[in-house]
């Protein structure tokens, strides 16, 4: 996955340059943070003359990945208390827009979340779209208040592949990276749920 480095890198310094987008927060992602940031970046997108269905999607999926940071990143302070530390950006390329995540993950965790990824990645739009719906009907509630829809439901509305990258921090956590496409123009077949 050395292409979602080079996609990083390679972006940020493009963009940056240009226009000053992207938006970028690291740091404690709670619900006040949240807020602030879609806010900012919502008012971003609506700035580019697209559908409302794309920036629906885009919304939804910065949404999504906030959340997902906020509940599964594994950063703790030194009483044990869990933080939420985590990497997000969001910006544009010539065709598409991305989000960008970064979290701490514990060890154990990572090969679930590889599989996981790797089995959207293979699954055609369909396919993913009768995933979730078979998810939101038998997924059971995890301690963390998930019910394993976020992944499945940010692979159907971007329609594109997940790029991910799982960086050594420590002797027991990586640094999970995941980065989204969500293209300005799509197939017909590729957004019947768009609107969901």
């Amino acid at each position: 996955m050395d292409n979602v480095i080079y996609f990083i890198k390679s972006t940020l310094s493009n963009e940056m340059a240009s226009s000053g987008f992207p938006l970028i927060y690291k740091g404690e992602v709670n619900h006040q943070i949240m807020r602030s940031f879609a806010f900012m970046a919502n008012r971003k997108i609506a700035e580019k003359n697209l559908s409302t269905s794309v920036r629906k999607r885009v919304f939804h999926i910065m949404i999504e990945c906030l959340q997902n940071v906020t509940k599964h990143s594994d950063d703790f302070d030194e009483t044990e208390k869990h933080i939420g530390n985590g990497l997000f950006i969001v910006g544009e390329n010539k065709d598409s827009f991305y989000v960008i995540t970064g979290n701490l993950v514990d060890n154990d965790k990572v090969k679930n979340l590889q599989d996981r990824i790797d089995l959207l990645n293979r699954l055609t739009p369909k396919q993913i779209k009768d995933a979730f719906l078979k998810q939101m009907v038998e997924g059971e509630l995890t301690e963390k208040g998930g019910a394993g829809l976020g992944l499945i439901d940010i692979a159907r509305k971007s329609s594109r592949k997940l790029y991910y990258h799982f960086v050594p921090y420590d002797a027991n956590r990586n640094y999970f990276i995941l980065a989204i496409t969500i293209p300005f123009e799509q197939d017909l077949s590729e957004t019947e749920d768009a609107e969901d």
